[in-house]
């Protein structure tokens, strides 16, 4: 029985009149949505893009999905989500785009929100905020909330895959985003899902994006926030005044696969590669909307 509920064969394989069935494989998979970006003026970090896996523990509750049972020669739809686009004015920042494939689906994380009463973006991560203003609700399983602060005049950090953004302290010090979450589908071990900084008052020191490619935030008036880290699906650093927050990172779909049981066809309108670890054969998808297919 699957976390996600019970494993759906997609088109059961069945014998028709002495016919023989067809073949299929198992996939294991990560999906990662778009990061949220910064905001603006004292504007709080953007939070990461929710994660779903069958190999290590998704973002937010942890949750562990089935390997999925996929036949060949038939069409998947793949979606590869967007970052954020980091705002310049009082607005909140983007959020982030969702990713997807076989039905499941990862919530693209919540922007940050601006240096005025405004509620940060909701998402898989939501986004931090300036002070007390409340932040954005986080997608159950998907990710953790964005911070505030404990005054008025910083901004703070947006959910991370792994854990909630830090608050920002005093004027001179924003919240750090929050920390993402390991995964080893590629043979190595990435951090994914960083949350994005958030602003520190004036001349303050920029605060840290989250580990998995958050952010950081800009330092100062006229000091831009740092974008998260492509294909991580990080959020963006807030920003003071001046400029831009950072933008969000993108997302990823990977595919992981034994290489004897099949070739993986990456079909127009999509970008990836395939290289193997060991006994399977990896397919990166970092961009784009189309499908798939093995043989």
């Amino acid at each position: 029985m699957s976390r996600y509920g019970q494993r759906t064969r997609v088109g059961q394989a069945v014998s028709n009149f002495g016919q023989p069935p067809t073949p299929e494989l198992i996939v294991d998979y990560l999906i990662l949505a778009g990061g949220g970006a910064g905001a603006h003026n004292i504007g709080g970090g953007g939070g990461a893009g929710g994660l779903l896996s069958s190999v290590t523990a998704s973002s937010g509750t942890g949750v562990l999905g089935d390997a999925l049972i996929v036949r060949k020669n038939i069409n998947f739809a793949v979606v590869v989500g967007g970052g954020g686009a980091g705002s310049s004015s009082i607005v909140v920042g983007g959020n982030g785009s969702a990713s997807s494939f076989y039905g499941l689906s990862a919530t693209g994380g919540g922007g940050g929100g601006p240096g005025a009463a405004i509620t940060s973006g909701s998402g898989s991560s939501s986004g931090g905020n300036r002070g007390t203003t409340p932040r954005g609700t986080a997608v159950a399983a998907q990710g953790f909330v964005g911070a505030g602060s404990s005054d008025s005049d910083s901004g703070g950090g947006g959910g991370g895959a792994g854990t909630t953004g830090f608050a920002g302290t005093t004027t001179q010090i924003g919240g750090n985003g929050g920390n993402g979450v390991s995964n080893s589908i590629t043979g190595s071990a990435v951090i994914y899902g960083g949350g994005g900084g958030g602003s520190p008052f004036t001349s303050g020191t920029p605060s840290t994006g989250g580990t998995g490619g958050g952010g950081a935030s800009g330092s100062a008036a006229g000091s831009a926030g740092t974008a998260g880290t492509a294909n991580r699906g990080a959020g963006g650093g807030g920003n003071h005044s001046t400029g831009n927050a950072g933008n969000g990172g993108s997302g990823v779909v990977i595919l992981s696969f034994p290489i004897a049981a099949g070739t993986i066809t990456i079909g127009a309108g999509l970008t990836g590669t395939t290289t193997t670890s060991g006994t399977n054969t990896i397919a990166t998808i970092t961009a784009g909307t189309g499908n798939v297919s093995w043989a």
